[in-house]
This record gives structure tokens, sequence and C-alpha cells, in this order.
């Protein structure tokens, strides 16, 4: 089997023929959008989508709050997500009564972090951005979170972002792989992060990796790594380093758990993990099994770790968590090579000389 296709394990392969079928509609898809058979609708404001070109962990959050923190007070800024896995249907913006199943874990996540930025949800954005306008006037910039194969929406700058340890040039569409979109679909970027590389990358392997994708004249390849830093209480907020003293049961139900695993081996003790499927709604049994199983753990020194993510999904749980030594770890997108202001100022352009245009 090719080294270069690991996601191609052997039960994967069984299931070419509907990667096949699956191909054959996204590529009908993209030639109907390609041709102006089904149209696009463009806004009279600066739209910069964050995506990418397969399912599963890119570092999408990562990206739209690195974009948020760095706009925000530049611009008024407003992000609008689809809400994934929510209760709900149709446009919603978050207010002081919103929770994680009313739009989503992700979205959820900005609101908490972001409170004075408008965090909107809609599975439609050609609809749910006029109505985001009307009830932010005031809007000047959206970022669009996980909304490349979002055709409808012709945004004004595409960022796209590849997995280092799962490049979009080495995969395959579902189900066979993790493709949800055709590779050549990279040409639609005007932006490309190689995201979750290692932070001692050497310039000669990035050199190597630019070489593979093949950017067109024009596009912007930048590489990140992912930082984590001190764990939070996920009611208190007060933080504690994560160290070679501490036992660690990790929870999670995220798409790609293996980076924060790979921090767990290199910091902690030891740890222990109850894994759950991406975007997972805990139950009051599922809370009571993680305390069980914490219980379990023969070390004093121990403490309960999740994501951001997975958090907000926990946290209706506030009175059962207060109590315990449960800790949320923060995560961030670190440019790699001194890049990150080259990078900011090519988003800061964009919106400059589009509110710039007569």
């Amino acid at each position: 089997m090719n080294s270069n296709f690991p996601f191609l394990r052997p039960i994967r392969i069984l299931l070419l023929p509907f990667s096949l079928l699956y191909g054959l509609i996204i590529h009908l898809r993209n030639w109907l959008f390609d041709k102006k058979i089904i149209g696009s609708t463009s806004f009279n404001l600066p739209v910069i989508c964050i995506g990418n070109l397969s399912a599963g962990g890119t570092g999408k959050s990562p990206m739209v709050e690195f974009l948020v923190k760095r706009l925000k007070e530049r611009v008024p800024v407003a992000v609008l997500s689809r809400g994934y896995k929510r209760k709900t249907k149709g446009y919603a913006l978050a207010d002081a009564h919103t929770t994680a199943l009313d739009i989503g874990d992700e979205p959820m996540q900005f609101h908490l972090k972001f409170p004075d930025v408008a965090i909107a949800v809609g599975e439609e954005r050609v609809v749910a951005i006029p109505q985001l306008l009307h009830d932010r006037p005031l809007t000047r910039c959206i970022l669009l979170d996980d909304a490349f194969q979002h055709r409808p929406v012709r945004a004004g700058l595409n960022i796209l972002l590849t997995d280092y340890n799962n490049l979009f040039t080495r995969d395959w569409f579902l189900p066979t792989g993790d493709l949800r979109d055709e590779k050549k679909s990279y040409k639609r970027a005007d932006i490309i992060v190689v995201t979750k590389c290692e932070r001692s990358l050497a310039e000669t392997e990035s050199a190597e990796l630019i070489q593979e994708i093949k950017p067109l004249q024009g596009q912007s390849i930048f590489f990140t790594s992912i930082e984590y830093g001190n764990p939070y209480h996920i009611t208190s907020k007060i933080s504690r380093p994560v160290t070679q003293f501490v036992e660690v049961l990790l929870v999670c139900g995220i798409a790609n758990p293996g980076p924060l695993k790979k921090f767990l081996d290199m910091y902690s003790r030891t740890y222990y993990e109850m894994t759950y499927r991406d975007h997972y709604i805990y139950s009051i049994d599922d809370l009571k099994n993680i305390i069980r199983r914490f219980n379990q753990l023969p070390a004093h020194n121990k403490i309960i770790l999740t994501t951001e993510k997975d958090a907000v999904r926990l946290v209706k749980f506030e009175h059962e968590l207060r109590n315990l030594p449960f800790y949320v770890i923060p995560i961030e997108s670190r440019f790699l090579f001194n890049a990150e202001q080259r990078f900011t100022d090519l988003i800061v352009k964009f919106i400059d000389q589009f509110n710039h245009t007569p």
C-alpha cells in the first residue's frame, strides 16, 4: 500500500465505490457553480471564509478565534457558522440566554469567549447574512466558519486549512478518505494554511510541502502549530499547569484528539481517556460514568481534562462540576517562521481595500 495514503485503511477501501460516486456528485456540483449554471451571491462588505477540503478537525475554530482577536478592535466583526449538531433550525443570533443546544458547540465557544462580538448560525448563509446585517447593522466584516463548500455565497477572501498530518494532496473522497471536496478546489483559495505542524518544522520541509501543494500565482501559504495554554477550571476559571506530577483523565468528543494526546504524553505523568464522537451531547449518565472512572484512578494528584469545545456541552452540569477538579485546556494557532504579521497584514489589507472601494 502506498505510504502516502495512510487513510486507506482496509475497511475503508471496501467503500471505494461509494467514494467514486460521491466524487462524481461533487465534481458535477462544482462544475455547475463554475459554469454559473448555479449562481453565487456576493455582499457589499468584506466576507472572509475559513474552511477546508476534508471532514474532521483541521483547526478552523482556533483560526476563527485568531481572526476575531485581531480584527474586533479594528472593525465591527461578526461570525456566521452553520451551527452543526444544534437542536434548532434556521437563523439564530446568540444572546445572554443562548446555549450550545441552540447554536452548536463551536459557535457557543466563540460567544463565551467574545460576548461583545455578533455570533450567529444559519444553514443557508445566503439567507442568514442579510438577517445578521439587519440585527447588527454596524457589522463591517463577516467571518464564515466552515463555509468553503458553501458556494451559494461568494466570499471576498477564502482561507483554506489543511492538516499537516493529512494534507489534502494525499487524501481521497469520503468515505474511503476524508475529502468532502475535489482536490483542485484548493485553487479557489486566496490563502492556504498548513495547520498542526510541529513547532520544529524545518524551512526545507515547508518548502517541500509548498512544492507538493503547488500554489497558484497570487496564493499565499502559511504554516501553523497548535499551542496549548494552562488549563482552567470549568466553573471557577482558576488555572493550573499540567505537570509530570499530575495524572489526567482526558474526556473529549472532538474529531482529532491526536495533538492533545501527544501534549499529555509529553507533559503529564500519565493519562487515561474517555473518548466520545465529535460534537457529542453529554448526558447526566455520561457525567456519572466520568466521575466513577475518575474516582477509580489510584493517584492522589489527578484531574479531569477536557477541550473548550467539550466544555460548552458540559457546563450545563455546573452544580455537579463545581467541586470536581474538572479543567478545560485552551488552544491557539501559532504561526511559524515569524509569519503572523504577514498573515494579519493580508487580512487587514483585504478589509481596508474593500471598505475604501468607492
